[in-house]
């Protein structure tokens, strides 16, 4: 929970012109729409344990760490694309910050909600 609060924090200082609206603070979760319609959902276990979803119109993405799919080069994390393929994440890394890794989630939705732009890491 005291990591969901930090976050809280630092979303709304650093990304206060791009909220539509405060960060709600969920029993386990935090939730915020940013103003070019993305709906995105974190959810910080522990280090390294975490699920960061999002909705832009009828899109739906979805980076976690769940350990299924070791055949992904950035396993444990894995992103379920908008099409609905499985696919190394582009964006974050579990041994990294929580809030190092939100920013660059955040930052990427910005740019490109369904991440057309972002290339796969090796």
């Amino acid at each position: 929970m005291s990591e969901h609060l930090m976050l809280r924090e630092r979303l709304e200082e650093r990304y206060a012109a791009e909220l539509a609206g405060p960060v709600e603070l969920k029993q386990d979760a935090l939730l915020l729409q940013l103003r070019n319609d993305v709906l995105l959902e974190l959810r910080f276990a522990g280090r390294g344990e975490y699920a960061v979803s999002w909705r832009w119109g009828d899109a739906e993405l979805r980076i976690d760490t769940a350990p299924l799919h070791p055949e992904l080069p950035t396993f444990p994390n894995h992103l379920h694309g908008a099409d609905g393929e499985l696919r190394a994440d582009p964006l974050t890394q579990p041994q990294r910050d929580a809030w190092d890794n939100v920013r660059a989630v955040v930052e990427a939705l910005l740019a490109d909600p369904l991440l057309r732009s972002q290339p796969e890491r090796p």
